[in-house]
């Protein structure tokens, strides 16, 4: 199966937190946390949708301005979310500036807001670069369990923990994968294409056999558009388990984290979670109100996840290379190790 997310950190696992999430097929990209993003290139940043901050430590909000700075002028809604007091810090950030001329923009910027409060309710606002991003309020609406936002064919969840302040994780799921079989896609004579997309939502949504899917035929060189019935091309796809991706950062090692972390990340194929401190100063890591690497790797073997991401750890253990990644990787691959603490 041919993945369609694709993750990666944004800077190397001494940087600034935060994952970029790559959506083939749709022509967009989610971001979690904003700290320092200038390594990401503008092509990559412009795709962005959702950004999904956990929490308002400057390493995860920074870059905040970068990203405004680039999206100016442009017309687009950019939906933004974070832990309780998230719209007003977004506010101060704006209101930080002059905008007299933005007004003689033509593109119609769209700051779309919303904070988890820790009740589950979500409180929204708007920025609007056409009313100077003045604040519009938007009626306050609830979670549905855990489930945060609907990006396209994703869904995204949260839990909010605790790291003294509220700081929230996220668990991106795919609630199916559809994987076109590219030598049945030959044997039709057609062609790739956008149009697989279209395909690909019409099996997920179960439409009936007759519904038309516009297609692209081979024609020498060429292609030419076709019109087919979707079931005529039900046997190019084959409808498997979809992704999960968890996103863990600046946490404390308590059991009302352990169990949220572990609800939220169960089964998932990838768990990205930050490794602090060595285990050798758990007592620092608690006092920073952070995860020790061990703590880290035996919270992705108690949550039952497929592959571990070790990041976020502290410059103090620059030059020690990845041993917080190897102990994070010790722990989540063996039963034994440190007592928990």
């Amino acid at each position: 199966m041919r993945p369609t997310i694709h993750c990666h950190l944004v800077n190397d696992p001494f940087g600034d937190p935060g994952m970029y999430a790559d959506i083939m097929f749709e022509g967009r990209a989610l971001l979690f946390d904003i700290g320092d993003i200038t390594a990401l290139p503008p092509r990559k940043l412009l795709r962005v949708s959702h950004v999904f901050v956990s929490h308002a430590h400057m390493d995860h909000f920074a870059g905040f301005d970068h990203l405004l700075h680039l999206f100016l002028g442009r017309d687009k809604t950019l939906a933004l979310f974070g832990p309780a007091g998230f719209i007003d810090r977004v506010g101060h950030k704006l209101h930080a500036y002059t905008w007299n001329v933005i007004r003689n923009y033509q593109g119609d910027l769209a700051l779309a807001v919303t904070e988890v409060a820790e009740d589950g309710t979500l409180r929204r606002a708007r920025f609007r670069s056409s009313q100077a991003f003045l604040r519009e309020s938007m009626p306050d609406a609830r979670m549905d369990g855990d489930l945060l936002a609907s990006c396209g064919g994703l869904r995204v969840r949260c839990a909010v923990l605790d790291h003294a302040t509220p700081c929230l994780g996220f668990a991106m799921e795919e609630p199916a994968h559809v994987n076109i079989w590219k030598n049945r896609l030959d044997a039709m004579g057609l062609a790739v294409g956008p149009w697989l997309r279209d395909l690909k939502r019409a099996v997920l949504d179960d439409l009936p056999a007759a519904t038309p899917i516009g297609a692209l035929r081979r024609s020498g060189d060429d292609t030419v558009a076709a019109t087919l019935p979707l079931g005529a091309l039900r046997g190019l796809a084959e409808v498997t388990a979809g992704q999960k991706i968890a996103y863990v950062v600046d946490v404390r090692y308590v059991p009302g984290n352990i169990g949220r972390i572990r609800q939220l990340a169960l089964g998932a194929d990838e768990l990205f979670i930050e490794c602090a401190f060595l285990q050798e100063d758990a007592e620092q890591a608690a006092r920073k109100n952070h995860l020790t690497a061990w703590q880290a790797g035996r919270l992705a073997r108690l949550s039952q996840v497929k592959r571990l991401v070790p990041f976020h750890f502290s410059t103090r253990y620059m030059d020690r290379g990845n041993v917080p990644g190897d102990e994070a990787r010790t722990a989540f691959q063996e039963t034994g190790g440190f007592r928990n603490q």
